[in-house]
């Protein structure tokens, strides 16, 4: 019997929407424990607290960035405010072709280009239920200067402008529920 190929999912939305606590807990869910992986994205920008390199992700020099780009070492890559991100094509590839379901946590821009190389990814953008409610969590995070904010906010609202492109969108009123809801759509989409 020839085994199932892996799925893609991809979670995106903007700073703010809760995407990346979403995206965490999905992979520490019991409800899908073996059913989907994360590959490890490579990024340029300095690690946050309490990240880790190698586990969170390759924190690694534009330099070296540039280098991997020019030999094709990504699936996508984007450049986002002042860092470069980018997914590796091997990792993702491989654990697709041993049947294992990837998690993507990735923008607006980057899940445009991994639907285009594979049609069969499941996109999921991930929003709050007002601008209003994303610019108090923007700002809430106290991480930023208000001109950072600003940039942040006006970014997210051409990323919105992109969610009709998704095969589902889920509101993160409450982390719970948003949960709820994605593992809903995951279990669905791995079964069908």
């Amino acid at each position: 019997m020839k085994k199932k190929k892996g799925k893609i999912f991809i979670l995106s939305g903007p700073s703010g929407s809760g995407k990346t606590t979403l995206y965490r807990r999905l992979l520490e869910s019991p409800n899908l424990k073996n059913l989907i992986i994360k590959t490890i994205s490579i990024t340029t920008r300095l690690p946050r607290e309490g990240e880790q390199h190698g586990k969170d992700y390759f924190f690694i020099s534009k330099k070296h960035f540039q280098y991997k780009k020019k030999a094709g070492h990504f699936l996508e890559n984007m450049k986002v405010f002042d860092n470069y991100y980018g997914t590796p094509k091997k990792a993702v590839t491989a654990a697709l072709r041993e049947g294992k379901n990837v998690l993507l946590c990735i923008d607006v821009k980057g899940a445009r280009v991994v639907c285009r190389k594979f049609p069969g990814a499941v996109s999921i953008f991930i929003k709050t239920k007002s601008q209003a409610e994303l610019k108090r969590r923007l700002e809430g995070r106290g991480s930023e200067d208000l001109a950072r904010v600003r940039l942040r906010l006006a970014t997210a609202k051409k990323e919105l402008k992109e969610s009709y492109r998704y095969k589902y969108i889920v509101i993160n009123d409450e982390i719970p529920q948003a949960q709820h809801q994605l593992e809903k759509i995951i279990l669905s989409e791995i079964s069908s």
